[in-house]
């Protein structure tokens, strides 16, 4: 029988647990994301031409400018969403269970692949990633 497998994150940081009936939770992967850390002025800037958005013939409205902190959070997010795509499209683990702040949860939520929303069981606007082992297990029984 295939474990199940359980995801805890926030924007800069991610574990992937294994939980297998009648044993204790296993540590398979730890992802970090230094970049959603930095300061704004160090991630750079890339502010969107702008043009008079008014109704006049030739006028132009730009999309707001993206934050920076936020396109980082994004690709972390791809980052894991590609990492569980590949290992469910291998057939590694029965179920995944995501533990997640918000709104990083929503951001890796929308990232999922398909495979891996087939395998999906739950989510859980948590963010467990500064708990040992033995804490993460003990919260999770509690949320259920």
């Amino acid at each position: 029988m295939k474990p199940d497998w359980i995801l805890i994150a926030n924007a800069g940081h991610a574990r992937l647990l294994q939980h297998e009936s009648g044993t204790p939770l296993v540590e398979l992967k730890s992802f970090e994301h230094p970049a959603s850390r930095l300061h704004t002025s160090e991630l750079g800037d890339d502010k969107a031409g702008r043009q008079k958005s008014d109704s006049a013939f030739g006028g132009a409205a730009f999309p707001p400018r993206m934050d920076p902190h936020h396109k980082e959070q994004l690709h972390f997010a791809s980052e894991l969403a590609a990492a569980l795509e590949q290992a469910a499209g291998e057939g590694r683990f029965q179920r995944l269970t995501v533990y997640a702040s918000s709104p990083f949860l929503g951001e890796l939520k929308a990232a999922l692949g398909a495979s891996t929303m087939r395998l999906l069981a739950g989510t859980h606007d948590l963010d467990l990633t500064s708990f040992a082992l033995a804490e993460i297990e003990s919260r999770i029984a509690a949320a259920h």
